[in-house]
């Protein structure tokens, strides 16, 4: 009697351990969240995984293309969030498995190919894992004859390619375009880089997608510029979902999440964090912060964990440490000295041509006096900086920026003519613009620069906080060059007149 319970006992724990696998496989069924957590041990055997809110919404977006619900999808959120694990990773195991669609073609991009190739390499992990294989072992058979490291298939012509921003795509063609973080951080500031970057985004992803109505592109990423592939998207109101993940709560984000699901940030309170669980606010105002500002400054920081491209109140420049006054103390002398930034082009995205005129008084006070913008042909630059020296007079000296070799040479005689008669200076710029804007940059955040009220200082401003990531640079590079050329003349120390602040 005894022994007979014994196996009934025994049976009933076998049958229940059969009843909970399968409850494990229906659960994966239908939640790429349990289907994760599942297999997370397969790739992290000896790390935890840290459960959130945030992973969870990712998810329910992931699900949501799997529904035909969503085709183009941008997710910015800060780095560490399991981006590449989510979505190049699980996702196509999980779409191969237990949603039974092993002939999905999945391409996978990165600004590197080894990162592309790194996640092919873990999602086979999973694919040959005991639990796939006894789950889902007979909807997935990986074909032996397409195997390699950066391209590998399925019988049902479904495969999985790795490459790069830019890298060949071999004439293929996916039903989910996967790129994970476009761009690499330390080329973020290389105009041509990211260039060819969004060319890429713009020219080749949307001609490698196997069904205009079926099919999905995906872009999870961290912000690392304005004009990064992101800013394309939000600008030119492509029509992609945005799934925008602050670390810290804003509720009057630029860029807040509108999805077709409805999402709507669960957090209401400045500052309230996205993944508190894994990123605590200790280890963020004492370790992360600090280290992504040592380099990248303000900039770094509201880009990549903020998911805007520049802080609140300004990057390497901070709005509110501009001091608008309404009169500027004239009597008070000084040396005065207007800089120039040249372009001639009409093109909507070309650079303006910009002259800000500066004054450094007797107390070593600066004041911004006026400021000139013009986007024109080369006709119309040269009628507005004789215009311009002939307002300001003999006592503001001129300061142009001269191309470097033959070609500027051939500027700087023609500049010559322009402006004869007046006070000026052509000199060869040289240094990148944050550099040469950084002793600027250190009197307005020492409080030692004033700006006349007027009606440029709105653009002014939007474009100082934004530098050096914004789009234009003009004003900037104009007074960058107008503060250095003051610095080289010696002003005598003498008795200030009152300064009139608004």
């Amino acid at each position: 009697m005894t022994e007979h319970i014994e196996n009934l006992m025994k049976l009933a724990v076998k049958n229940k351990g059969a009843t909970m696998r399968q409850l494990d496989k229906l659960d994966c069924e239908e939640s790429l969240l349990d289907f994760t957590k599942l297999h997370w041990h397969i790739l992290e055997p000896g790390r935890k995984m840290i459960q959130g809110k945030v992973i969870e919404v990712m998810c329910e977006h992931l699900e949501a293309i799997t529904a035909n619900q969503i085709k183009r999808l941008l997710i910015n959120v800060p780095p560490g969030f399991m981006k590449s694990l989510l979505t190049n990773v699980f996702w196509p195991a999980w779409e191969w498995g237990p949603k039974n669609l092993p002939h999905n073609r999945f391409i996978g991009a990165s600004y590197s190919e080894q990162l592309t190739i790194r996640d092919n390499r873990r999602c086979k992990a999973i694919l040959n894992s005991t639990e796939y294989r006894d789950f889902w072992g007979d909807r997935v058979r990986l074909d032996p004859d397409q195997n390699a490291k950066g391209l590998f298939a399925n019988l049902d012509t479904g495969f999985k390619l790795a490459t790069s921003v830019g890298g060949a795509v071999v004439g293929e063609r996916g039903d989910r375009f996967v790129i994970d973080d476009p761009h690499n951080i330390k080329d973020s500031e290389s105009d041509i880089i990211r260039n060819e970057t969004l060319r890429w985004l713009t020219e080749v992803v949307p001609t490698r997608i196997n069904d205009a109505l079926r099919s999905a592109i995906l872009m999870i990423m961290q912000r690392v510029h304005e004009q990064d592939c992101s800013g394309l998207i939000i600008a030119e109101e492509l029509g992609w979902d945005l799934l925008c993940l602050p670390m810290e709560f804003e509720p009057d984000h630029p860029n807040l999440s509108h999805t077709k699901i409805g999402f709507k940030d669960w957090r209401t309170k400045l500052g309230e964090l996205l993944w508190p669980e894994r990123f605590p606010k200790d280890y963020l105002e004492n370790e992360l912060k600090p280290s992504l500002r040592a380099w990248g400054g303000t900039y770094a920081e509201s880009g990549q964990l903020q998911q805007r491209p520049t802080a609140r109140g300004g990057g390497m420049f901070r709005k509110d440490d501009f001091i608008l006054v309404n009169e500027v103390p004239y009597a008070s002398g000084g040396e005065v000295v207007r800089g120039w930034d040249l372009a001639a082009s009409t093109n909507p995205r070309a650079a303006y041509t910009a002259g800000v005129k500066l004054m450094r008084d007797h107390e070593g006070r600066i004041f911004i006096l006026d400021v000139k913008r013009i986007k024109g042909e080369s006709y119309d630059v040269d009628k507005l900086i004789r215009q311009t020296a002939e307002e300001d007079g003999l006592n503001c000296l001129q300061d142009l920026p001269q191309d470097p070799g033959q070609a500027g040479k051939a500027q700087k005689s023609h500049l010559a003519r322009l402006l004869e008669g007046f006070n000026f200076s052509i000199t060869v710029e040289s240094g990148k613009k944050n550099e040469r804007a950084g002793p600027f940059a250190s009197q307005t955040q020492g409080g030692n620069v004033y700006m006349k009220k007027a009606r440029w200082n709105k653009e002014f401003l939007n474009e100082a906080a934004l530098f050096p990531v914004g789009v234009f640079k003009d004003q900037i590079d104009a007074i960058s060059r107008a503060y250095a050329r003051l610095l080289k003349k010696k002003v005598s120390l003498t008795a200030s007149s009152p300064i009139i602040i608004t």
